[in-house]
């Protein structure tokens, strides 16, 4: 944890699917370059290892943990492609479990290291890690081998002395059987468990709080949301972690619709005073049409940079201010202009209609004379 903005602000990628579906070995290590005005520069760089290289994988947790005043990455778990050697036509896309090793990363010099602790017997995939401080707790996870999801709960803790590190792990009681669940912090000492799978056709529908104290984890049992009845109904969901104690959750669409690559979005707050508010449908949209083949690698040490909003990434001590300048003239964007002399739509109770907006009446731009634009409902449309 250094005072400088780039390393504050570090982001680590390692593993997935290549364009052509093979596994990456690679790690990135992404950080923000600077800040000016409503921008965020970041670049991302190839780390390149040395020694216990971890295998390329899918479905692994990695995570930072610190000890002693010195920081080092933690990777374990993951699923990957049956060796070289085994992979026939048939088989080719066959996967297994990763061997169940611990492996330290030094980001500054780019050592990793393989442990084999005796309690970690079995390979694990989509399990839920936490890392504080020094430790790092396993829970869940799914096993290909036996094709279970047993109810884990590891504490792996690091020692990171000025000699070599040591790693230990312990066994504990009260884990869940979960896979493929998203973790959320709601404080300090609190985070929260949603979505994932008990059985590989089940939902697990049940959330948990995941408390801390004087480094005794407890784990219980929160109260159910309330489900949306396409979200009970959905055989698969997925999401991601928001911040703030919130969850985005994706569900697909109804594959009746005209468009079967539809997908509808949720925000499930989870912090304290929102614990049981209702889920809000957030968007919708189509799944990108790209062609994964058109994709391009990452070439061996290449740089990137890119841009971002700020405010997407605002720290406690930044904060944007209001600027009703910066907000888009809507005369021109043409939603709240006068419509046709016989428009009668009611903004507040309009019906959908060619609208792909959530919040407000659809409308057709006609080029008749000098072009105008009119909500939908007033076109006599098929």
């Amino acid at each position: 944890k250094g005072g400088l903005e780039s390393e504050r602000q570090q982001y680590i990628i390692h593993g997935g699917k290549t364009p052509n579906n093979e596994l990456s070995d690679k790690m990135y290590v992404m950080s923000v370059v600077c800040k000016n005005n409503k921008k965020v520069t970041f670049r991302c760089t190839e780390k390149d290892l040395v020694g216990d290289v971890p295998e390329a994988r899918y479905g692994h947790s990695i995570d930072v943990v610190y000890s002693r005043g010195k920081s080092m990455g933690v990777v374990f778990g993951g699923r990957s492609y049956i060796p070289s050697a085994q992979r026939t036509t048939e088989k080719w896309n066959t996967v297994a479990d990763c061997l169940p090793h611990v492996f330290l990363v030094d980001f500054e010099f780019g050592c990793s290291t393989s442990y084999i602790l005796p309690e970690l017997q079995d390979g694990l995939s989509f399990h839920v890690s936490i890392a504080r401080n020094d430790t790092i707790y396993i829970l869940g996870g799914h096993s290909l081998a036996n094709n279970i999801r047993p109810a884990n709960l590891y504490r792996i803790k690091v020692d990171l002395p000025l000699g070599s590190p040591a790693v230990n792990c312990t066994v504990l009681p009260g884990g869940i059987s979960v896979s493929s669940a998203i973790l959320t912090q709601t404080n300090n000492d609190e985070f929260v468990i949603v979505g994932g799978y008990q059985l590989e056709n089940q939902k697990r529908m049940v959330c948990n709080t995941i408390s801390f104290e004087d480094n005794k984890i407890e784990i219980r049992e929160m109260e159910t949301p309330d489900w949306t009845p396409d979200i009970k109904h959905s055989k698969i969901w997925f999401g991601s972690n928001m911040g703030n104690g919130t969850v985005f959750l994706g569900i697909p669409g109804d594959n009746k619709q005209a468009v079967s690559e539809t997908y509808y979005f949720y925000m499930l707050k989870c912090a304290e005073d929102d614990v049981n508010e209702d889920q809000k449908t957030f968007t919708n949209s189509q799944t990108s049409t790209e062609d994964p083949g058109d994709s391009t690698p990452f070439e061996d040490s290449e740089e990137f940079c890119f841009s971002a909003e700020a405010n997407s990434f605002n720290g406690d001590d930044e904060f944007d201010t209001y600027n009703e300048d910066d907000e888009e003239d809507e005369s021109v964007t043409g939603y709240w202009i006068t419509c046709c002399s016989t428009c009668d739509v009611d903004i507040n109770t309009w019906v959908p209609f060619y609208s792909t907006e959530l919040n407000k009446p659809a409308m057709i731009y006609c080029s008749h004379g000098d072009g105008h634009w009119v909500h939908a409902q007033c076109m006599d449309l098929a």
